[in-house]
């Protein structure tokens, strides 16, 4: 039974058994899911107020464009910085502070007088302020969950489709009553959500079960091999210190426990920790991770920012496919209501593309949850035929040109999108790509590189409607940025392979040098045997040979 100890009032840890996928991690899912509205929801459904920000600054649309290039840009390349706070201040702080940014930055958006300024206030504050609160709240969710892990986070992440259901044709309507700054100080007001969100992520503590005392039997029997299990307990320990010295990133702070950490590491973290129960639920808990604490005292210091993965090849391709992909994820949304009014579609319904679109992304979500979780392999195959079919849906989407045909476009690019979308980041935990131990260390870096797709992507697409007059000349550009992408995410499993070959042949190598050691003479050539037959006490002599 994964039952939960209090601590701390209801912002304190919860002390688990084991991983509870459950319990508070539920509440967590909430907030995650209410943070999706709040952060991507937002910055998909800013594509409504694309032509009065035009007309009311007199700006061209690829100036307008950098807004949402801004935002995106700096909500990914501060994803280090984000890791970084988190691990050394804890998740709650950091994501309290992302959404005082969020609602600072969209309601001052309301009162600028040029385009300028919005870089500044949505794209700067606001984009700061969403990876402040995005990535503390993901990173503990995934630390609840283990089996249901990847079916929560999906249903989580669906809440920025919502947001995208609902607010696209609500603010659609409400612009023409109470104008644009109005609705965006409404976001503002909506988006103060996020903060009362990030007091509920509540740090997680594993304490294993204490085992229960051995009979009379079973401890003589223990007597009669009490030599042999204290050998074995000797090398479990060495096995264990090693283990924790190399994967083990928690903060030492923060009280919370790194991606990196596997699951079944989190009970040996602790497993210092004292059996008997606390006569208050806080002491317990703060007993907890200070036994975690001094269970690995030679335990270096993590790094706060890792590069190594830029020496991995399969990392590289990977890193190139979400770089080139994310060309296609932002753009569509941007232009799809002016690409329907290009084509002769009623304003009123072109607001619903985006619903349509919003609905699909949800189904393509919970579908890709369900698919992978019942795979134990081929996850990656998987996906590379998702990002192909989406590659294709872009380009239908410049040749289109009724109604029916562009909804079915927003269909079906909102169902594969959302296949693509919540799984191509938790996709680094497998071993296809670089595993769960590394995750912690390259999630950050992959999100950075993505954030310069996410600054080229709008206005490359609005630099190219400009110059030809034609919507449709923005999704060729994220069609060819996807087939890009498709082709990196190809090279992945033979990167994979090759390096697997590489570690194998490396080993074989390893393998030869200790079974003969350089400078050792081969057995043909020894012609005596040295003999150490001095006491130990005596010292180390020269030992006598015989022939």
């Amino acid at each position: 039974m994964k039952t939960m100890v209090p601590a701390g009032g209801c912002t304190g840890p919860c002390v688990y058994p084991a991983v509870p996928d459950g319990g508070w991690g539920w509440v967590v899912a909430g907030a995650f899911f209410v943070v999706e509205v709040c952060t991507y929801g937002t910055i998909k459904s800013l594509g409504v107020f694309l032509e009065d920000l035009m007309e009311e600054f007199g700006e061209s649309n690829s100036r307008v464009s950098w807004v949402i290039a801004i935002c995106v840009f700096v909500f990914n390349f501060s994803a280090p910085l984000a890791s970084v706070l988190s691990n050394r201040f804890g998740c709650l702080p950091v994501a309290v502070t992302g959404g005082v940014l969020v609602c600072l930055g969209t309601i001052s958006s309301a009162f600028t007088t040029s385009i300028n300024q919005m870089y500044v206030t949505i794209g700067v504050v606001s984009g700061l302020g969403y990876c402040l609160s995005f990535l503390p709240t993901v990173t503990m969710l995934a630390q609840y969950f283990s089996r249901r892990r990847t079916l929560v986070t999906s249903m989580a992440s669906s809440g920025e489709s919502f947001a995208v259901f609902a607010f696209a044709p609500a603010f659609m309507t409400l612009k023409k009553r109470i104008g644009w700054r109005s609705c965006l100080i409404i976001i503002g007001l909506i988006q103060t959500a996020v903060i009362g969100c990030g007091f509920l992520l509540r740090p997680i503590v594993i304490r294993p079960p204490a085992a229960e005392p051995a009979s009379t039997d079973e401890r003589d029997d223990d007597d009669d091999a009490s030599e042999e299990g204290s050998v074995v307990s000797l090398k479990d320990d060495f096995e264990l210190e090693n283990e924790q010295t190399k994967a083990s990133i928690g903060s030492e702070d923060s009280g919370i426990t790194s991606l990196s950490t596997s699951c079944n590491e989190l009970p040996a973290a602790v497993a210092a920790a004292p059996t008997a129960a606390a006569a208050d639920p806080q002491d317990e808990a703060d007993s907890l991770m200070e036994a975690q604490r001094e269970a690995e005292p030679a335990a270096p210091r993590p790094k706060l920012l890792d590069f190594s993965g830029l020496r991995d090849s399969v990392f590289i391709c990977y890193s190139l496919f979400g770089l080139f992909a994310t060309l296609g994820f932002f753009a569509p949304q941007l232009y799809v209501i002016r690409l329907s009014k290009s084509r002769g579609v009623a304003d009123d319904m072109a607001s619903y593309m985006l619903c349509a679109m919003a609905v699909a992304e949800v189904c393509g979500r919970l579908s890709i949850g369900v698919v992978l979780g019942r795979r134990a392999t081929g996850k990656l195959r998987v996906l590379l035929a998702c990002v192909a079919l989406l590659c294709l849906v872009l380009v239908a989407f410049a040749l289109v040109r009724d109604f029916w045909g562009l909804l079915s476009c927003c269909v079906l690019y909102g169902f594969f999108l959302g296949m693509v979308a919540s799984t191509h980041i938790p996709m680094l935990a497998e071993e296809e790509v670089v595993g769960v131990e590394r995750m912690a260390s390259s999630v950050g870096l992959y999100v950075c590189i993505q954030s310069f797709a996410g600054l080229a992507g709008p206005p490359l697409g609005g630099w190219l409607v400009d110059i030809t007059d034609n919507y449709g000349s923005a999704f060729y550009s994220c069609a060819v940025g996807m087939g890009l992408g498709a082709v990196c995410l190809a090279l992945v499993g033979p990167a994979k392979a090759r390096a697997s070959r590489r570690r194998g042949e490396e080993a074989g190598d390893h393998g030869d040098q200790a079974r003969d050691p350089p400078g050792r003479p081969d057995d043909d050539d020894q012609d005596f045997l040295e003999v150490d037959l001095a006491p130990e006490g005596l010292g180390r002599g020269r030992s006598p040979t015989v022939a």
